[in-house]
C-alpha cells in the first residue's frame, strides 16, 4: 500500500491535551540536552547564557505542570508562559512568554486542535513574537524561523530538515535587533541561538504530529 502523502497525513492529525504535553515534554528535553550548545551559540553574539536560561525555564515549566491540575490546553500553555516569564532571563523570557500566552488564548475553549487550528496557534505565536520583539524577517532573530515555518506549515508538511535549513539560514544574516545588533558585521557567520531553540520547538511538534 502506498504511503499517505505527508501533508494529507499531518492534516488528518488532531492535537489533544495529551499530545500537546508530549510536544512540550519533548521540547523541554531538548532544551536541557542542548543547554551547552545553545550557550555556545550565544557566546559570540549574546551573553552566552541562552542555553542556561532556556533549560532553567524548561525545568520551571515542568515543575509548574507537575504541581497543579492541567485540565485543558489553555491552562497548559498559560502555565508554561508564566514559568518562562519568571525564570528565563534576557529577552527570551518575555518573547517566549508572549508566544505561549498567545498559544493559551488561541487554544481557549478547544479540547482538541485540528491542523488548521494548530496553524492558527502557530500564527498567533508568531504575531505575538513580532509584536513584542518589534522584529521583522531578515534581522537575525527568532522571527526568521517563525515566519517561514508558519508559511511552510500552511502550504505543505515541513520536515525537520526544513527546520534545520531555516535555522542555518540565520547564519549569514547581519543582526539589526537585540543584543547581537551591537556587533554589526561581526554578527555575520553565527547562528541565532533563539532561532535554534525555536527550531527545537518546531521539530518536537513535527515529531509528535507524525507519531
Amino acid at each position: 500500500m502506498p504511503l499517505m502523502p505527508p501533508l494529507k497525513r499531518l492534516r488528518g492529525k488532531r492535537m489533544d491535551l495529551g499530545l500537546a504535553r508530549q510536544w512540550m515534554d519533548a521540547w523541554f528535553e531538548q532544551l536541557n540536552a542542548q543547554k551547552s550548545y545553545l550557550s555556545e551559540l550565544d557566546n559570540p553574539i549574546g551573553d552566552g547564557d541562552h542555553g542556561i536560561n532556556m533549560a532553567r525555564g524548561a525545568n520551571a515549566a515542568k515543575d509548574a505542570l507537575a504541581d497543579k491540575e492541567i485540565p485543558d490546553l489553555n491552562t497548559l500553555f498559560k502555565t508554561i508562559a508564566m514559568a518562562l516569564l519568571s525564570k528565563v532571563g534576557g529577552a527570551s523570557g518575555p518573547l517566549y512568554g508572549s508566544i505561549f500566552l498567545a498559544f493559551a488564548k488561541a487554544s481557549a475553549n478547544h479540547d482538541t486542535l485540528d491542523y488548521a487550528q494548530i496553524l492558527a496557534l502557530l500564527n498567533a505565536g508568531k504575531d505575538a513574537l513580532m509584536s513584542r520583539g518589534k522584529a521583522e524577517v531578515g534581522e537575525k532573530t527568532m522571527v526568521d524561523v517563525w515566519v517561514p515555518f508558519t508559511e511552510q506549515f500552511a502550504d505543505h508538511a515541513p520536515s525537520k530538515d526544513d527546520v534545520d535549513a531555516l535555522v542555518e539560514a540565520t547564519k549569514p544574516l547581519k543582526a539589526t535587533k537585540g543584543r547581537a545588533a551591537y556587533l554589526g558585521d561581526r554578527s555575520i557567520g553565527h547562528i541565532d541561538p533563539g532561532s535554534m531553540s525555536t527550531g527545537y520547538l518546531f521539530k518536537a511538534l513535527l515529531d509528535v504530529l507524525d507519531s
